[in-house]
Parts: structure tokens; C-alpha cells; sequence
């Protein structure tokens, strides 16, 4: 029958494991919500990329190097992301956002580069297309493909792996091919780890890369795999060489792969 009691309590049944789904990331404890790790100093010894002379071992070395401070930054960005979610619900429902809330989203506000903290649901929303991972075979790639395989000088130097500039004097080092009256240097960190965060940072709050964004928000909404091959093209200001850039990582991507996830 239609109404049947059973019927009736299948349904029930159905609804709440649907709610569950719904509810998991909220279902944390707010001090595991809250309390989002500080970044750490990867400490690995750089090695001498420019020394290893087998290819393959060269490749291999290089990503292994890489690859530790890329999981980690993307799993603090998850974490973040899991906070914000945590608030969007709350927001949702109409609770008041408590006040270690309230600091934490100024803080990521400030932090993605916003104007102010948001206030609604729409805002939050707008804020988590800033707050997500990079792939790692994207990240890697551009990489290898910005510090010639770690053997430049910005990288061995500096940590520069991805031809990021800055713009105060003194920040890095000025490049010898500089063109007259431009005032940027080649960005210097302090270690790989703080290069990576400022990387991803950077990909995940510039205007320049706002397609990119796009489209990662748009895989998010059907449910769809973040792969570097779907990004790649959002990052088509990154270079002056525009398409010629984009096609020359998607082929370092397709021919390392196997060497980027070993």
C-alpha cells in the first residue's frame, strides 16, 4: 500500500541518511574545525638537480623533493575550506556566528585578498571559489617547467620554483634581462614551503587567475574530479607566451605523470 507503515518508515529512513550525507563536514568538532595548522618549514636538503645526470632519476628526484610541501599545503587549504563550510551552514540556519568564527573569517579573508570578510551565504560561497587545491600535477609541472628542473638560480638560490616576482625593492633578485624602467624582482623565500604557500595563494586569490577559479568551481559543482589538465587553461595569463605555454604543460603533464605520482 501506498502508506503503508513500512513504506512510511523507509522513507524516513531515506531522509535521514540523506541529511547525514549532507551534514559530514559539519559534523566535526568545532575545535577540530577551528584549529587550522601553521604552515610548516619542509626541511628536506634541496639536492643538486644540475648534478643528477639520468633524466628519469632527475625527474624523480625533482618531484619527491616537491611533492610533500604540495600534499600539505592543499590539505591545510581543505582545512580551510572545511571551516568555511562549517560557517556557511551556520549562516544557513540562521545561528549567529561565534566570535572565534568571526576572527578566522577575517582572517581568510584577508588572507585570499578580499576586501572585507562576507556576511551571507553568497559571500561565503564566493569565498570558497578562492579557498581550494591546486593539482598536484599542476603544480609540479609549472615547476619544472618555471625553474628548468630546479637547476635555475631563482630556484637554488631563493626557492623560486615558479618565476613568481615581487614588486618592493629588495624583495628577491633583480633579472639580468630586465626591461628598462620595469621595477620587479624575482621573488626569494625562505624556504620551500613558504615558496609553495605563496604560489598557491597566489593562483588562488590573483585576478589574473580568476578563470582558473572558474572553472575549478564549476568541476566542484557537478561533482567532477579537480585535474590539472581541466585547469591548465586558466592559467594563460602566467605567461607571455599564452598558448604556447598552456600546450607545453599539458604535454610535461602527460609525459611525467607517472613520475609526478610515484
Amino acid at each position: 500500500m501506498p502508506n503503508s507503515p513500512l513504506r512510511q518508515l523507509l522513507r524516513a529512513l531515506f531522509l535521514v541518511l540523506v541529511m547525514a550525507a549532507f551534514l559530514y563536514p559539519f559534523l566535526k568538532s568545532e575545535e577540530e574545525i577551528i584549529n587550522l595548522p601553521e604552515p610548516v618549514e619542509i626541511s628536506v636538503r634541496m639536492p643538486d638537480f644540475s648534478a643528477i645526470e639520468d633524466i628519469e632519476e632527475k625527474k624523480q628526484a625533482f618531484f619527491a623533493y616537491l611533492r610533500p610541501a604540495v600534499e600539505y599545503h592543499n590539505q591545510l587549504i581543505l582545512k580551510e575550506r572545511s571551516l568555511l563550510q562549517a560557517i556557511r551552514q551556520k549562516l544557513i540556519v540562521g545561528e549567529p556566528l561565534p566570535r572565534l568564527y568571526r576572527r578566522k573569517l577575517e582572517q581568510l579573508s584577508r588572507k585570499y585578498e578580499l576586501e572585507k570578510p562576507p556576511t551571507d551565504v553568497e559571500g561565503i560561497s564566493r569565498l570558497m571559489r578562492r579557498v581550494d587545491i591546486v593539482p598536484m600535477e599542476l603544480v609540479l609541472a609549472q615547476a619544472a617547467n618555471e625553474s628548468a628542473w630546479g637547476t635555475s638560480r631563482f630556484a637554488t638560490d631563493g626557492y623560486n620554483f615558479f618565476g613568481m616576482w615581487c614588486y618592493k625593492r629588495g624583495c628577491g633578485f633583480v633579472p639580468t634581462a630586465r626591461r628598462s624602467g620595469a621595477s620587479h624582482e624575482v621573488a626569494k623565500f625562505r624556504d620551500l614551503s613558504h615558496a609553495v604557500s605563496a604560489y598557491m595563494q597566489n593562483i588562488n586569490s590573483h585576478y589574473a587567475y580568476s578563470e582558473l577559479r572558474a572553472i575549478r568551481a564549476s568541476l566542484r559543482r557537478n561533482q567532477q574530479p579537480i585535474i590539472a589538465e581541466r585547469l591548465v587553461d586558466g592559467l594563460m595569463s602566467y605567461s607571455e607566451r599564452g598558448q604556447d605555454y598552456i600546450d607545453e604543460l599539458l604535454q610535461m603533464i602527460r609525459i611525467n605523470k607517472k613520475y609526478m605520482t610515484s
